[in-house]
C-alpha cells in the first residue's frame, strides 16, 4: 500500500487521500493550538505562500494527544486556524499519531529516520514529515525544526516536481 492509498478525512470530514495531491511535494504535520510550538503556524503558512504554486503543499493534522493541547472541535480549530493564522493549507481530522490508535497515515511515516538517524514516535506537536512528489518520504523534521529553517527549506526545494 502505498501512502496515497491511505484514507484520510478533511477537518469537516469528507473523504480524502494523499492521492489528491499526486505529483505534489507534501508537508505533513501534526499541529495543535494551545501548544507552545502554536506560532509555527505563521511559518507554515509561509511555506504555503512560497511553494504552493510550485507543486507543494503543508497538510494539517490535528492531534490531542501530546498534554491535551488539540482540545478544540473541528470549527473551533478551523476558526483558529483561520483567523489567528490566516492558514489556507488543508486541514485534517484531528487524528491520532501515535500509540494503538495510530493512524495508517502516521504508521507509515514513523518508520522515517530524522537527521540523526531515528525512527519511531512522534515526539510532540509539530514533527514534519516531507512528502516528494512521487509519493516517497523525504524527510523527517523533529518539533523543534522550525518551519523556514535551512535545512526544510532546502529539503522542500529538492521534493518539488520538475
Amino acid at each position: 500500500m502505498s501512502l496515497y492509498d491511505i484514507p484520510l478525512r478533511t477537518l469537516t470530514g469528507e473523504p480524502a487521500s494523499l492521492a489528491d495531491y499526486r505529483g505534489k511535494a507534501l508537508l505533513v504535520v501534526n499541529v495543535a493550538s494551545k501548544c507552545g510550538l502554536t506560532p509555527q503556524y505563521s511559518g507554515l503558512e509561509r511555506l504555503q505562500e512560497r511553494y504552493g504554486d510550485r507543486g507543494f503543499s503543508v497538510l494539517g493534522f490535528p492531534s490531542n494527544q501530546f498534554a491535551g493541547q488539540e482540545p478544540g472541535t473541528a470549527e473551533e480549530i478551523a476558526t483558529f486556524c483561520s483567523a489567528t493564522y490566516g492558514v489556507s493549507f488543508p486541514l485534517f481530522e484531528k487524528t491520532d499519531v501515535n500509540g494503538e490508535d495510530r493512524h495508517p497515515l502516521y504508521a507509515a511515516l514513523t518508520g522515517t529516520e530524522d537527521a540523526e538517524g531515528a525512527a519511531g514516535d512522534v515526539q510532540w506537536n509539530f514533527e514534519k514529515f516531507l512528502i516528494d512528489a512521487q509519493g516517497r518520504v523525504a524527510g523527517r523534521f523533529r518539533p523543534r525544526t522550525e518551519p523556514e529553517a535551512e535545512e526544510l527549506t532546502t529539503a522542500i526545494e529538492a521534493a518539488l516536481p520538475a
